[in-house]
């Protein structure tokens, strides 16, 4: 291949644009072992004080006001609202993409996060830029924030989602259904007693896996409260992500518990948790539930992120693979008729089996490819 340069944009909101972002550069590095790529953060105070800024906004709108969160997001949806917010964002964005783009001389930019692209996008209008621009959707769902008529190449997470960007003017050729990009790990095989003897756990005893995503959110703490409730032996696994104060809350937590609970911060071993566990309680962020999808896990979705991580769990509950608990309150009925019934868990199994799409970012790269 001629050398190029490869610019990946991502956005620290959560972990998930982030590991997307990473799933894609290990293939590339794979397949192109001496190609020049970058991962950058658009969202990091280095790249842009205003960004940063954005972020931090939000953040504290999820965690105090999620109904206006809502609001908003229900409210740009449609294309005539939604679009005014994409040309904003392009504009106030856009000198921040193009000196990221000069800095890198990035001939092919991916992004996994609609802010970054909404810029590219601007740029390629204007001519300011001629790389190539590829956008790696990284939801079960589409909203307007996402489409953008430069780009020259979408991969989205399933054939619903293509037919949806078609329906939004974006032609056929310009669209691939590849699944959400996860690391390669998740489709590895393991060794359970191995791994079972590693984190010193039971097999006769039930697993449950309890995540909130990375930054530890999605009522981890409800979880575990109504898991008490139940009067049978499980073994609890709580990862809490990069939130340290809820780490501490937890390990408090495990000495009056009926269960045997050990926790995590931000884990490297997801991937042999989920490959060991029963159940996944989590938010139904996009990354998580690919990952649990590509292990085959069950999965016990709730506390969403308003907007998309609600459609993701309407997505996955319409397809048998979790059951989205709506109500906090019924996180232990659920749990507890999940596990004593052995067909419907083996029915959800199959589900995932059916749905999970664990290489997707060896899809993407082979497309990317073809451009190369």
């Amino acid at each position: 291949m001629t050398q190029k340069n490869i610019l990946i944009v991502t956005a620290s909101i959560g972990s998930g644009h982030n590991k997307a972002a990473a799933a894609v550069n290990n293939e590339l590095k794979k397949r192109y072992p001496s190609a020049k790529i970058d991962v950058v953060d658009f969202m990091s105070p280095e790249t842009a004080y205003l960004n940063d800024l954005l972020k931090e906004i939000y953040l504290k709108m999820l965690d105090f006001i999620p109904a206006l969160y809502e609001f908003l997001y229900n409210f740009t949806s449609g294309r005539v609202k939604g679009s005014s917010i994409q040309v904003l964002l392009a504009y106030f964005m856009k000198r921040n993409m193009a000196s990221i783009i000069e800095k890198y001389h990035a001939d092919i930019i991916i992004c996994t996060h609609p802010f970054p692209c909404a810029a590219a996008s601007y740029l390629k209008s204007k001519k300011q830029t001629n790389a190539l621009l590829f956008t790696v959707v990284t939801d079960y769902c589409l909203h307007q924030i996402w489409i953008y008529k430069n780009v020259d190449m979408y991969f989205v997470a399933h054939s619903g989602l293509k037919k949806e960007l078609i329906d939004r003017d974006i032609a056929a050729d310009h669209i691939t259904v590849t699944g959400i990009p996860i690391n390669r790990l998740f489709s590895e095989p393991f060794d359970r007693t191995a791994l079972l003897k590693k984190f010193g756990l039971n097999d006769n005893m039930p697993i449950i896996l309890i995540m909130g995503g990375g930054l530890g959110l999605g009522s981890v703490k409800y979880a575990l409260e109504e898991l008490e409730n139940l009067t049978f032996p499980m073994q609890l696994l709580v990862v809490t992500g990069a939130n340290i104060t809820l780490w501490s809350e937890v390990n408090c937590y495990i000495a009056h518990s009926r269960h045997l609970i050990k926790v995590w911060g931000y884990s490297h071993n997801i991937n042999e948790l989920m490959a060991i566990s029963t159940l996944l309680i989590s938010k139904p962020g996009a990354l998580t539930i690919s990952e649990a999808m590509a292990r085959e896990l069950p999965m016990v979705l709730h506390a969403p992120i308003p907007g998309p991580e609600s459609e993701n769990a309407t997505y996955l509950a319409d397809n048998g693979v979790a059951v989205w608990v709506q109500k906090k309150e019924h996180i232990s009925e659920t749990v507890k008729d999940l596990l004593t019934d052995v067909e419907r868990l083996s029915w959800m199994k199959q589900n995932a089996r059916t749905l999970k799409q664990p290489y997707a970012a060896q899809k993407v790269v082979d497309v990317i490819a073809r451009f190369l």
